[in-house]
């Protein structure tokens, strides 16, 4: 069995790595793919001697090719010469777990390529998600692997006859859950990402700190388990050891536990592929330690952008969007010192009333809306 990962050098990609080095020896590197952070691919590279790597920036490549002089087997490609071969090739598993809308560009050469689909990106499901049946033409087995979605699929794969009256998404309300709001106002980048549970990337990070991540995380739901929008709800659950209730309608409802660690729904992947050659020093989890769980209600006045999510008209493509655009654009902005924390809501808002009307009807134009709308953004941020 072969793999490629995009997104090599992110969290996942790195984990996903290790992971199969430990405990899954057999399935062999195939394609590494990273957006610009070079050394830490030449590294992989030497280390994990896959086939084919490719960087997202082309003005890094040089730099990678001369990382790299030594080791002759190991072909590098750019962004067009890679999707040139994923439409010539097939693989057995691909992870798309490359961070923001640049996964899009790589979507439909995965789709064509891949027989396995272990997806961590949102913004890829959540731009295209209403594309999905007319991008997966060759019916690719589809395996989500964030936290959440992960714990639902796991549970409805196994209980395909029950019908649920509701799916609760589970958020830790990260490092200002117990802050106050004139304390989250004021708040530099180095508190935002000191997730509590948690170990992800800075977008992921402030996602998590304002709520932003879970609101798209009801999108990929929506999408992925053909759920409408009302039977989908979000809970603070500090915890962070349930991912997901599944209420049914006697009102009765299951809960999925697992400790907060990407190794359980990474590990199960590739074990619902491929027998892993190594069981030894799996952590063992223990419950006893570990069986205070606390459910709260989400404060809009705290998360304010749950409060927009709300009210935004989901059942139009559009919206959702410009909701994802305009919140990763915002997020920039903050990691950029250019706006506040507490401005990240208030840009969204504001961008939101954006009258922007592009077609959705194909990934093309949907990376075409992104580039204009992000064009919009660019002009208009001073202002809004």
């Amino acid at each position: 069995m072969k793999i490629n990962i995009f997104g090599s050098t992110g969290e996942i990609g790195s984990k996903s790595l290790l992971i199969l080095n430990r405990y899954f020896k057999d399935i062999s590197i195939n394609i590494l793919v990273a957006n610009k952070n070079y050394k830490k691919l030449a590294k992989q590279a030497k280390q994990y001697k896959p086939k084919i790597i490719s960087l997202f920036d082309d003005t890094k490549i040089s730099k990678l090719k001369k990382e790299l002089s030594n080791f002759k087997n190991i072909k590098i490609l750019n962004y067009s010469e890679l999707n040139d071969f994923l439409n010539r090739s097939q693989c057995d598993i691909s992870i798309l777990s490359i961070s923001g809308n640049s996964a899009l560009l790589y979507l439909e050469s995965i789709f064509n390529n891949s027989i396995n689909l272990g997806l961590v990106n949102k913004e890829s499901i959540i731009s295209c998600g209403h594309l999905l049946k007319k991008i997966n033409k060759k019916k690719i087995n589809l395996f989500p692997l964030d936290s959440e979605h992960y714990s639902i699929f796991n549970y409805l794969n196994k209980n395909k006859n029950f019908n649920y009256s509701s799916i609760t998404l589970t958020a830790s309300g990260g490092p200002f859950l117990n802050k106050s709001i004139n304390k989250i106002k004021n708040a530099k980048l180095n508190e935002v990402i000191n997730h509590p549970k948690w170990k992800m990337g800075y977008k992921n990070s402030i996602d998590s700190a304002t709520l932003a991540n879970k609101c798209l995380e009801i999108i990929e739901a929506h999408y992925l388990f053909n759920t409408s929008f009302n039977k989908l709800n979000i809970v603070i659950h500090p915890e962070a050891l349930i991912h997901s209730i599944i209420e049914y309608s006697n009102n009765t409802s299951v809960m999925n536990y697992f400790y907060n660690d990407m190794f359980i729904p990474l590990f199960n992947f590739f074990s619902s592929l491929k027998k892993p050659s190594n069981f030894q020093n799996i952590d063992k989890f223990k419950f006893n330690n570990n069986s205070q769980l606390n459910f709260l209600k989400v404060d809009i006045k705290k998360f304010p952008i749950t409060k927009i999510f709300n009210e935004l008209d989901k059942n139009m493509p559009t919206n959702i969007i410009k909701f994802n655009l305009a919140n990763e654009f915002a997020v920039n902005l903050f990691i950029n010192n250019k706006i506040k924390f507490w401005e990240i809501h208030k840009y969204i808002e504001n961008s939101l009333t954006i009258n922007f009307n592009f077609s959705t009807n194909s990934i093309n134009s949907i990376i075409e809306f992104q580039r204009e709308y992000n064009k919009v953004l660019s002009y208009k941020y001073e202002y809004l």
